[in-house]
């Protein structure tokens, strides 16, 4: 499939490590650089197209599975761990929670199940060491994507509880509290040290915590609750006799002993996971695969327990295998509700399902065009929200505002962005810029100033330095391509068009 926005982002950040160039020189972004490393690595191991990329998220998707099973093995034994991991395995990859694309978010939650699993091995024999591993696998999850500092705060809130079971020295606690604080801060203070060096540092610390100030708090609670509500709709539609499952698996903590034994880890678990799913209130879809491993618990959790107490309460095989059919019949009615998506579509065709009207077919369209006619030294600009075209291109941004959603949110450092990216641009001068005219490239907020400032200049700048060499428009049944004299000629009509620009002297 096309990359979306995010991958195109990390794609292109990865690209740019290999290349040796500091990250925050050429990418503005709210995002730690932890999924871009691990991009990195992807794209060093697998090659570097969109199919490795996502054969990479196989890979990722896979581990992350069996660490589910490993987990919910630990707390409640080997067939709830396989249920869990099937359940993993079906919600995380379904188009709901567009689990298909390689977001942060499975990285994150990739080693944030691996600090649990070490955590667990930690507290049973004891291991100082154990825990600091723990807490620097819980440190990695938080640089994948910052939500990622829920499990961290997690893994102490656990510890601490399971110390205060056994009455043990404080001090003791404290060392123990201390080893995974150190392990779980290390890898951030690592990469400071790191951006530090690369004298990116400035850019780095504006955008993770200035900026990150402005875009945590600019959606209100009533506005988050309303993107809750619509997105969970969406999340459970297409499982939603899964999720049922999973809500009896809440349950089992008041009828069953061996529920019982471990509520507290599992609770505390759900509730840390739904608060990295809240963070910054947002609730987009893929938010949701942070969540994933504890429903996916729960549904275990409800499966085994349920068959454990039907066969305490009569010894038939036919009664206890009841669970086991049920979650099976829901595990079918997911896959048969999603076997369009899954078995049917082309690439292209689920990726126009998935994210019309977003233009990702066509940025990918666009990049093979300027990939035959451009130099492969020529810099580009994107004026819109599509990193993925640098990364198809293997050419350089002129700017580092790959994407333009900042510069028009309701915060108040949107007109100097918007100043600072036409001056890089200005500056650049780069050889080819593609101009995306399409409402969700932008995003405008109601409250917001428009985008009329960037826009003006763009329509100015662009209309007395470079001339349409090609254009993409996009109506709603398809997508005409128009290259040379044939896209300066073509008058479009209708709402969605990206134009490839090149500079005239």
């Amino acid at each position: 499939m096309p990359l979306e926005r995010d991958e195109g982002e990390y794609a292109y950040g990865g690209q740019l490590i290999l290349q040796g160039v500091p990250l925050y020189d050429l990418v503005y972004t709210v995002k730690l650089p932890g999924t871009h490393a691990a991009y990195a690595v992807l794209l060093a191991l697998l090659g570097q197209s969109q199919g490795r990329i996502h054969v990479g998220l196989i890979f990722v998707n896979a581990a992350t599975t069996l660490l589910v099973f490993l987990l919910s093995s630990r707390w409640f034994g080997h067939f709830a761990g396989l249920v869990a991991a099937a359940t993993y395995a079906l919600l995380s990859t379904g188009s709901s929670v567009d689990g298909f694309a390689a977001h942060a978010t499975h990285f994150v939650i990739l080693f944030a199940l691996a600090g649990g699993w070490v955590l667990l091995k930690a507290v049973e024999a004891d291991k100082k060491w154990l825990l600091f591993c723990s807490g620097l696998l819980f440190g990695i999850a938080f640089l994948m994507k910052q939500p990622g500092i829920c499990f961290l705060f997690w893994a102490i809130v656990y510890l601490v509880w399971t110390k205060l079971k056994r009455p043990a020295p404080w001090i003791s606690l404290a060392k123990q509290s201390a080893a995974i604080l150190v392990g779980g801060i290390l890898p951030f203070a690592l990469i400071c040290l790191l951006v530090w060096h690369s004298g990116t540092f400035q850019k780095f610390w504006f955008w993770m915590f200035l900026y990150a100030r402005e875009y945590g708090t600019n959606v209100k609670l009533p506005e988050g609750l309303r993107f809750l509500g619509h997105s969970s709709t969406q999340v459970i539609a297409p499982a939603v006799w899964v999720w049922v499952i999973a809500l009896v698996g809440l349950t089992t903590f008041l009828w069953s002993a061996r529920a019982r034994a471990h509520a507290f880890a599992v609770i505390s678990f759900v509730l840390f996971s739904f608060l990295a799913l809240s963070a910054g209130l947002y609730f987009r879809l893929h938010y949701f695969i942070l969540f994933l491993p504890a429903a996916s618990i729960l549904v275990g959790l409800a499966v085994s327990c349920a068959t454990e107490a039907l066969q305490r309460w009569k010894q038939s095989p036919v009664l206890s295998a009841i669970p086991t059919f049920l979650f099976v019949l829901a595990f079918y009615t997911a896959v048969y509700h999603q076997r369009t998506f899954f078995f049917k579509m082309n690439a292209v065709q689920a990726c126009e399902k998935t994210y019309w009207p977003n233009p990702f077919p066509e940025i990918l369209e666009i990049s093979n065009y300027i990939n035959r006619t451009a130099p492969e030294t020529a810099e580009i600009a994107v004026i819109g929200s599509e990193p993925e075209l640098y990364f198809y291109t293997h050419r350089r941004s002129a700017t580092g505002y790959i994407y333009t959603y900042p510069l028009l949110e309701p915060q108040k450092y949107a007109v100097t962005m918007q100043k600072e990216m036409e001056a890089e641009i200005e500056r650049s001068r780069p050889e080819i810029i593609v101009l995306v005219n399409n409402p969700i490239s932008w995003v405008a907020w109601s409250d917001v100033a428009s985008p009329n400032e960037i826009l003006a200049w763009a329509n100015k700048y662009l209309g007395q330095h470079y001339e349409v060499v090609g254009l993409a428009e996009t109506d709603e049944t398809a997508t005409k391509y128009y290259w040379g004299g044939e896209a300066r000629d073509h008058r479009p009509s209708s709402q969605s068009q990206v134009y490839v620009l090149r500079r005239k002297f």
